[in-house]
């Protein structure tokens, strides 16, 4: 096998020659494990990167030497292997403290046999240059040396160079499989004390293919995700779903923590060309990878891609400098007023705190910068609601209620930037999961963050018909979406009755009335579709939707006609708004089985009666003091 499967012409040095330029790295690895001493802090390469021969050989030597040392510290961010340190055999010999929570020493930890740090990783560099944090032997991996003695770290640089720089020894397992990375990958070979030659595959992160559910996530996010934006996305099958949704972007950049197969596919579709970035323009920019061992050849010797240390990749203040920045991470749960942890179920500790708060308070920071929390709406198979009232007791708040902007579920897409708790806790129940909104709605109550009469739809009673969502043209050339209405728009619809005129109030209520009272709103918004509908027509606002339309039938009792009101904001009229919502409620009518609809007009509202008109309905009208009561039936 070639000394390397780079393809860019970069020569890398075999065993024989690396032997004849530097014998004096070379050593036996009993040798070399020989000067680890009680109390020695060990650190370990990161994930995909870590060198899976040295921590066999250490662990090899410690069972064959069982005294040789004891209360040794093993330090890593995170690891995909085994971690075969935490077994209860070498309880004497080794103790792990980890910065993230993996698989596989999630069990030592929470049972008190290994030990978590948690941490902003943005901040770990600086722990290990300022002396807070020794350490004794470094256990890393890199590819083979250049003419120049230059090796890179490949797929994980993050906080490898500070511990590198500030290590009493140091241990390189050179690996011809470790693909060659450009950026602040490269270390000497006369900087390190040992190397050891072994050729073995690199750890693989392989996602599974993304669920119905989660591509029904990913489709919504998308939807925030504009064209020329920057990306930074997590690991797991939600973030993996949300980039396979995102190849028909154009311009994206990538600035992220973790690069993925996901991101690799969105640079070879083309999506990712990094053209608009304000920094690092024309480059993706990582700290590490964990993907496939095809991805590994992609990013061996490929100028597109830089791996930079954590201190940069995930400093919010680097982050911030990235304008349209849009920072996607998921979480484990997330209450009612927007707080939510990622590394918690209550007190047994899952994850980490990661670089995800660093990201979500860079992008928060960033010229049109947006942050996404992406989650599904049940866990357990679907026996829990990951959206509960309060997080568990001892639960660690990893995102507090200021960084979370949306909230994206399979329901929809929340936005609580700016948002009252009252008007949080309604756009978070309204992309719950039916079967726990009800318990959310009355949880809330007792909690006095809704109010006490807040109406209640149970179970799929009520369920957003997203399907029913259309772009509309109007006569005159305006863009409108045309949506269902939300349980959570009570804000946009008083916004809307406050914007009419007196006149439009009175024509569309038949009465001066000069408020609208919350029963009213509420009738408006929780509705069961199947014998209600609301439509509002909005324009996209800068962080919200504007509402200057609004139409809607009740079915009457005798099930074959719907009574039809119609608003239109007084700016917006005679631009066709009215026409496409009856044209659109009508449609939905003749779908659901209608014959027609009746209305009540004032008589002097010719607008109404040419609109009718202009539908070409069957129209009966009776005129009872100055009102007309109306039947407008369907044409066949």
């Amino acid at each position: 096998m070639p000394s390397s499967f780079a393809e860019w012409g970069i020569p890398m040095m075999g065993l024989e020659e690396m032997r004849s330029r530097w014998p004096e790295k070379f050593a036996p690895e009993r040798t070399i494990f020989r000067n680890i001493h009680p109390g020695d802090r060990i650190f370990i390469g990161t994930g995909c990167a870590e060198p899976q021969h040295l921590v066999r050989s250490l662990v090899d030597y410690v069972s064959r030497y069982p005294t040789a040392f004891f209360d040794a510290e093993v330090i890593h961010v995170s690891t995909l292997g085994v971690a075969p340190y935490t077994d209860e055999k070498f309880k004497l010999n080794f103790r792990l403290d980890s910065f993230f929570i993996g698989e596989s020493t999630r069990d030592p930890i929470n049972r008190a046999d290994a030990d978590y740090t948690p941490i902003f990783l943005s901040a770990l560099p600086e722990l290990f240059r300022n002396g807070s944090i020794n350490i004794d032997l470094a256990l890393i991996q890199a590819t083979p040396p250049n003419e120049s003695g230059d090796m890179s770290l490949g797929i994980s640089v993050d906080i490898i160079k500070a511990v590198i720089e500030n290590a009493s020894r140091v241990v390189v397992q050179v690996n011809p499989q470790m693909p060659y990375v450009y950026g602040d990958t490269l270390i000497n070979i006369d900087s390190v004390d040992y190397v050891v030659y072994h050729e073995e595959p690199l750890l693989e992160y392989v996602e599974s293919a993304p669920t119905e559910l989660a591509q029904q996530i990913g489709k919504y996010v998308a939807r925030i995700v504009e064209d020329g934006a920057t990306i930074q996305v997590g690991y797991g099958s939600i973030p993996n779903a949300v980039l396979s949704n995102l190849h028909d972007k154009k311009h994206l950049g990538v600035h992220t923590e973790l690069l993925t197969d996901g991101i690799v596919e969105l640079m070879k579709s083309g999506a990712v060309d990094n053209s608009m970035k304000t920094l690092d323009a024309g480059k993706t920019v990582a700290t590490f990878c964990m993907a496939s061992r095809e991805t590994y050849r992609y990013l061996d010797g490929n100028p597109d891609v830089e791996f930079k240390q954590i201190d940069y990749t995930n400093n919010p203040l680097i982050i911030a400098k990235q304008r349209n920045m849009v920072a996607i991470n998921s979480a484990l749960e997330i209450d009612l007023t927007g707080q939510a942890t990622a590394e918690s179920l209550g007190g047994t500790l899952y994850s980490g705190i990661g670089g995800q708060a660093d990201f979500m308070r860079g992008a928060a920071m960033a010229p049109g910068g947006k942050t996404v929390l992406a989650l599904p709406s049940t866990a357990r198979d679907g026996s829990v609601s990951r959206i509960v009232p309060c997080l568990r007791s001892c639960a660690g708040v990893t995102l507090t209620r200021g960084d979370v902007r949306y909230v994206v579920t399979e329901y929809g897409i929340a936005y609580l930037h700016g948002r009252n708790l009252r008007e949080r806790a309604m756009a978070l129940i309204a992309v719950a999961h039916p079967k726990f909104r009800a318990w959310l709605i009355e949880e809330a109550k007792r909690m006095n963050i809704l109010y006490r009469d807040q109406v209640v739809l149970p179970g799929w009673q009520g369920i957003y018909p997203e399907h029913l969502e259309v772009q509309r043209t109007t006569k005159t050339g305006l863009e409108i979406l045309m949506r269902p209405v939300r349980i959570n728009d009570e804000p946009l619809l008083k916004d809307f009755f406050y914007s009419l005129s007196d006149e439009s109030r009175y024509q569309r209520f038949i009465s001066m009335r000069r408020e609208i009272p919350r029963d009213l709103l509420q009738k408006l918004t929780m509705i069961d579709y199947t014998n209600r509908m609301v439509i509002l027509a909005t324009l996209p606002g800068k962080e919200r939707d504007v509402v200057i339309g609004i139409g809607q039938y009740e079915v009457n009792k005798d099930k074959y006609t719907a009574d039809i009101a119609l608003a239109v904001r007084d700016d917006y009229q005679n631009q066709g708004v009215g026409s496409e919502l009856l044209s659109y409620l009508t449609q939905l009518a003749r779908k659901n089985g209608l014959l027609g609809f009746t209305a009540e007009v004032l008589a002097e509202n010719n607008r109404v009666f040419r609109l009718f008109e202009k539908m070409g309905f069957e129209a009966e009208k009776v005129n009872d003091a100055g009102i007309y009561y109306m039947k407008l039936r369907f044409r066949t």
